[in-house]
């Protein structure tokens, strides 16, 4: 199938014309109430259906070569709906152990309220998660790049084995965007994104967005309905005008993440570095295999001898900020933010050490970024 160019599709699918006036973008219908009578189908926000949302999706479901999509307000609210789409009491889903702090505490603190059974699984070959998988078992839950360590799940063999047991496969594709990387390609029947992130990219809104099979998304559309966790018309304007410029964003994103993740694995004060550009990351050839680009998203271990709270302050421009994937570069330690609900020894299982740093590469001047972070690293030396 031939499918238009990633910038085309940014700029121009499911944008709304402006009929009255012939303004050059998709004006904002806010109503909440619409009519009943003699109408083909009954529009109100809570049915996901008002033209903006329907705008969203049609634009995020193109970008990723899927039939349907569907915007969430939040990046929690698509998890958590998708999930409990195609879970029933009894059920059992695989999760990859390390996943997002969000998702992994749904699991241990939800699930369970619905007679739901998991299991997590340490490796990223379709032959681990096959290992756990049981008579019940109906979804497989992957992360690639995972959060926040960057490890690369192989996409196709774990949509393969979810094809040859009847199994839903899901995927997480927020740190690599549409730009980088359509799982649906590879055999993933639902791809998720916290549009919060490289979506939405200003880091001044909240969103989720799911896409996949028209009867796939209809299913969660259904539960959607039910646990009502919709999208406002005005957030939908808002990623539908950060998305014109997902394509040039996330390319600059991936030129400076490569550059910057080279740097600092030359660097004698850094211990290790998490990029799936770089030939040392141990997924490197997966990455190649099923990635456009290599991502904005990277981590790093400071020698124990850095007070890594000092480090942070000592940054002039990046910011020391939750979230990621803005204009900006930010960064964070993941074990007081996003990964903070793990127990000692979840987040040691995982890899997430008190050194460890999630660095959200944004697209200032490389040179300026390298710089910031020398300056902090030689602050901590004095």
């Amino acid at each position: 199938m031939t499918h238009k160019g990633k910038h085309t599709i940014c700029i121009h699918d499911g944008e709304i014309k402006d009929t009255q006036f012939g303004g050059a973008v998709s004006p904002i219908f806010m109503a909440s109430s619409y009519p009943f009578l003699d109408v083909d189908s009954m529009r109100y926000p809570r049915m996901f259906n008002t033209p903006n949302q329907e705008a969203i999706g049609i634009k995020i479901a193109a970008l990723e070569h899927a039939e349907a999509g569907l915007p969430f307000a939040s990046g929690m609210a698509a998890i958590s709906t998708s999930l409990l789409a195609f879970l029933e009491p009894g059920d059992h889903v695989v999760f990859q152990n390390e996943i997002y702090g969000g998702t992994f505490r749904f699991a241990n603190e939800e699930l369970e309220k619905f007679g739901i059974d998991y299991s997590f699984t340490d490796g990223i070959q379709a032959s681990d998660f096959e290992e756990k998988i049981t008579d019940n078992t109906k979804v497989i839950y992957i992360e690639t790049p995972s959060n926040p360590l960057l490890t690369i799940m192989d996409i196709e063999s774990i949509a393969k084995l979810a094809k040859r047991k009847n199994l839903i496969s899901m995927i997480d594709n927020t740190f690599a965007s549409p730009i980088n990387q359509t799982p649906l390609d590879f055999g993933i029947d639902i791809s998720i994104h916290s549009a919060t992130k490289y979506l939405g990219g200003h880091s001044d809104m909240l969103a989720g967005a799911v896409v996949g099979s028209r009867d796939h998304i209809q299913e969660i559309s259904n539960k959607g309905k039910n646990l009502g966790g919709n999208i406002s018309d005005f957030m939908c304007y808002l990623l539908e005008r950060s998305i014109k410029t997902l394509g040039v964003r996330v390319e600059k994103h991936n030129e400076n993440a490569q550059y910057i993740a080279q740097f600092l694995e030359n660097h004698k004060d850094i211990v290790k570095v998490y990029y799936p550009g770089l030939t040392s990351h141990p997924n490197h050839n997966i990455a190649k295999r099923q990635m456009n680009g290599f991502g904005g998203m990277l981590s790093f271990e400071l020698k124990d001898q850095f007070n890594v709270k000092e480090f942070q302050k000592s940054l002039k421009m990046i910011k020391p900020s939750m979230s990621l994937a803005g204009v900006e570069s930010t960064i964070l330690m993941p074990t007081l933010t996003s990964h903070t609900s793990l127990t000692e020894e979840e987040k040691k299982k995982q890899g997430i050490s008190n050194n460890l740093l999630r660095f959200s590469v944004g697209i200032e001047n490389k040179e300026d970024i390298i710089q910031d972070l020398v300056q902090a690293i030689q602050n901590q030396i004095k």
